[in-house]
């Protein structure tokens, strides 16, 4: 059997290291914004050459709180791409605008050359979505926000380390929201998110709406560390246990994408001239491989016989968007044509750092073999 994804043998590696760090965390007595935390916002804010950020509970609230930062409100509109991840949209809608979907080019991003038709008055921001592992077109994104002035909150849940024009993705824009759900280029064993900014007034902002809307860092309030909210936040604190495996893990998250890029390269090799349509880098770009998506309009048949042969594979994502029940009703007569087409026919192939290159070549063997008996 050849998993879609497993923790384990990472865990094993690394087994001794991780309980001995929980141990030292939970005898220090703090289970919220202690050691822990503040270690991981330096060095995380500081490997991404960001000058302010802010750890939550999940990449999730990170988009919400992010939003919430800039002032979305009731009424507004956001921009993103209609081939993404739900916490994208339930975001925007749970920060009280609505969604606005641009659809997508070959590279699965969001289509630049799409987004003005679509801004109004009443829009206020843009998530880009750096998708399976790659960078947006940053460049033509920002112009369009300066152009039209517009937030910029760029959506890196699956993009950590990802560059483009050789500078980390999540610094481009006012926000860089960053996921450590567990699959993720940088994992927890729970959940986590991130957000970085290069202002000092957001990144407070940001700490306080993660803690109920206390003030946890100017200790000029005089309401400072009371229980006391000095606007109305939520409860999104990442706690410290996460925190301490992430430490560990940030050690090796390089390693992590190199590896991930190693593997894909296998793959591109070995099925380089078959008729599946492979991942797009595009140039300017480090593609750190979150997912190595590929695309078949007979993926259902592809799918079916690769799992009678142990190999998992994962559909990201099955469903457009706008096709959901939860959001049809806000994109009729929407076309976006080419996420629809892609939600049918994509599919990712096992991709993590533990996976052997010999893995890689048995998945390949047995793709090419498939695609000669369709």
């Amino acid at each position: 059997m050849i998993n879609f994804w497993s923790y384990k043998k990472e865990y094993q590696k690394n087994r001794r290291r991780i309980l001995k760090r929980i141990d030292k965390t939970l005898t220090k007595g703090s289970i919220f914004f202690g050691d822990e935390l503040n270690k991981f916002e330096k060095k995380f804010r500081s490997k991404y050459k960001s000058k302010y950020g802010a750890a939550v509970s999940s990449g999730t609230d990170a988009l919400l709180i992010a939003l919430k930062s800039i002032g979305i409100k009731n009424g507004d509109e956001v921009i993103t791409a209609s081939n993404t991840a739900i916490p994208t949209i339930s975001a925007i809608i749970n920060s009280g605008a609505t969604p606005k979907l641009v659809d997508v080019g070959n590279d699965y991003l969001i289509d630049c050359s799409k987004i003005e038709k679509t801004i109004t008055k009443k829009t206020k921001a843009i998530i880009p979505v750096h998708l399976y592992g790659q960078s947006c077109d940053m460049i033509k994104i920002i112009n369009i926000a300066k152009k039209h002035k517009l937030k910029i909150i760029e959506d890196c849940a699956q993009a950590q380390g990802a560059t483009y024009n050789q500078k980390f993705v999540g610094t481009f824009g006012d926000l860089g929201c960053f996921s450590f759900y567990p699959t993720k280029i940088l994992g927890a064993y729970g959940d986590g998110g991130f957000i970085l900014t290069k202002n000092k007034k957001l990144n407070e902002k940001i700490k306080r709406l993660r803690f109920y809307g206390i003030e946890t860092i100017n200790k000029k309030n005089k309401f400072f560390n009371k229980y006391y909210a000095n606007e109305n936040g939520q409860n999104s604190r990442i706690d410290e246990i996460q925190c301490s495996i992430l430490n560990i893990k940030l050690n090796f998250v390089d390693q992590f994408i190199k590896k991930r890029i190693i593997l894909a390269n296998q793959y591109l090799k070995n099925l380089k001239d078959t008729n599946l349509i492979l991942p797009k880098k595009n140039l300017s770009n480090k593609h750190v491989y979150h997912l190595f998506t590929v695309y078949h309009p007979l993926r259902k048949k592809i799918i079916k016989l690769l799992d009678k042969k142990k190999i998992k594979t994962r559909i990201i994502y099955p469903y457009a968007i706008q096709n959901m029940k939860a959001y049809r009703h806000l994109f009729l007569n929407k076309n976006l044509k080419n996420s629809e087409i892609k939600s049918r026919g994509i599919f990712c192939l096992p991709l993590y750092p533990e996976m052997k290159k010999t893995e890689v070549n048995k998945i390949s063997k047995a793709i090419k073999s498939i695609l000669n008996s369709l």
